[in-house]
């Protein structure tokens, strides 16, 4: 019963006993609709057909009299299925005919009767027994009154025919519809039950849980899609903030603690040198800790989408020059040299400051990772693929091994575990998750994957252009 309860109360039930009930009140419209009209339109025919015989009758008496009237009469009365005919004196009293008595008062007008009167015929076998007709009463010269009706038995049994089919039409739509509308409710019940658990598991904090789908396409899987599309978001923040709590320890409890020292050692003037040397070495810390921090706000900020809101059309290819540009002078301090192939005019929808930050965090790794190799050479290329812009950053630096190209996205993962060279570990973090605000995509690939060192690495973001 409790099940029924709550069957009963789903929007899939109600919206169907709504349809059910509509159907029904236009069923039974239908069939009183369908019935009367039957009805109006046998008894029109039956009106029509009485017209034309009384018009006969009326000519065989002008042409023959009335023993030719009588004879014509006796002639009709005796075929199957004759009409009624009655031949009455002035007063009423039935003189011959087909019928063995009359509804009272029925032969003192002339013309049509406005509605179906009752009759006895002489094989009923008692006088209760009565039949239904429609007539027309001629009133002759010499004071008879000839009565020519037609029976509505045929009629009626046709209308209640046309009725009867119709209510077991009805019922056994009705009933079909019952039976749909309680297995299409348990099922949508069940399919939310199973949602229900899966999410009862997830608020217990299960996150790797989805909610089912059927492969149907309705409405339930479009909803669980997009439910299991913010689960697994939900869960990929989840699992950046817990690698992010667990790699602050480890990145920046150190500096911090060496910070501390510094400060110690200078307060306590166990420090070598000047306190004004310990200051700057202190300030340095400081400074690589607010970056540190200012990167991770940073994306944050992206992932939350915060920065979405400002987005607009900006010119790709600029942004690149400008990039390219800025870092050209880095690149040569460190004896290198920035190749640039920039497609002109490509506009995409973007946040200016945030392309370029990511822009400058991958000319910032390729100039840190490929000073010192073989060939010094930095390409950045700008092109464009149908309606896909593609930024393309390579080096022919040590390059990162194919199986480490997730870890490297992740953040605080760097590969220069001594960390001999500068840098937070966010560059890349930063990056993909500009890429993901954007709707593009981020791949890394090696610049020159025959060779056994120095591969480099090769960083592409596609963004998606506006047509042209």
């Amino acid at each position: 019963m409790s099940k029924l309860r709550v069957l009963l109360r789903t929007t899939a039930v109600r919206l169907s006993a709504l349809y059910l009930v509509l159907f029904s009140l236009c069923a039974i419209f239908l069939v009183f609709y369908v019935t009367g009209m039957s009805e109006r339109l046998l008894q029109q025919q039956t009106r029509d057909a009485i017209t034309t015989e009384v018009s006969q009758i009326e000519a065989v008496y002008e042409r023959a009299g009335m023993s030719g009237l009588l004879r014509s009469l006796e002639r009709r009365a005796r075929q199957p299925g004759a009409n009624l005919y009655v031949i009455a004196g002035p007063s009423g009293e039935i003189l011959a005919g087909n019928v063995a008595g009359l509804q009272p008062g029925l032969l003192d007008d002339e013309g049509w009767k406005s509605e179906p009167f009752r009759y006895r015929r002489f094989t009923d076998e008692s006088r209760e027994e009565s039949h239904v007709a429609l007539a027309q009463v001629l009133l002759l010269d010499n004071g008879l009154r000839i009565l020519v009706g037609h029976d509505l038995q045929e009629p009626e049994k046709f209308r209640m025919l046309v009725r009867q089919a119709l209510v077991v039409a009805l019922g056994v739509m009705g009933l079909g519809a019952l039976i749909i509308w309680f297995i299409i409710g348990r099922n949508a019940l069940k399919r939310i039950d199973r949602m229900s658990e899966a999410s009862t598991k997830i608020m217990a904090g299960d996150l790797s849980q989805r909610l089912p789908t059927s492969g149907s396409g309705d409405e339930f899987d479009r909803l669980s899609e997009s439910l299991n599309a913010m689960l697994g978001r939900i869960e990929k923040l989840d699992e950046g903030l817990r690698q992010v709590s667990d790699n602050i320890a480890h990145d920046l409890k150190t500096p911090l603690t060496r910070l501390r020292n510094k400060a110690e050692a200078a307060l306590s003037g166990k420090e070598d040198g000047s306190q004004t040397g310990a200051l700057e070495e202190i300030i340095a810390e400081s400074d690589q800790l607010i970056r540190t921090f200012n990167a991770l706000l940073m994306i944050s900020r992206v992932e939350a989408g915060s920065a979405a809101a400002e987005m607009s059309d900006v010119d790709l290819s600029r942004i690149v020059a400008d990039c390219v540009e800025l870092y050209e002078p880095a690149a040569e301090d460190k004896a290198l040299k920035v190749e640039a192939d920039i497609l002109p005019g490509v506009v995409i929808s973007g946040n200016r400051e945030l392309i370029g930050q990511a822009l400058g965090n991958l000319m910032d790794n390729a100039i840190k990772y490929a000073e010192g190799s073989t060939n010094p050479l930095i390409r950045v290329a700008m092109t464009k693929s149908g309606n896909e812009a593609v930024v393309t950053v390579a080096d022919h630096g040590p390059g990162v091994p194919e199986d480490m190209y997730r870890e490297v996205l992740k953040r605080f993962v760097r590969l220069d575990e001594s960390r001999s060279k500068p840098g937070t570990g966010l560059g890349l973090s930063l990056v993909e998750a500009v890429m993901e605000m954007h709707r593009g995509s981020l791949t890394l690939a090696a610049t020159e994957p025959d060779r056994k060192d120095g591969k480099g690495l090769t960083v592409r973001m596609v963004f998606p252009a506006r047509a042209t």
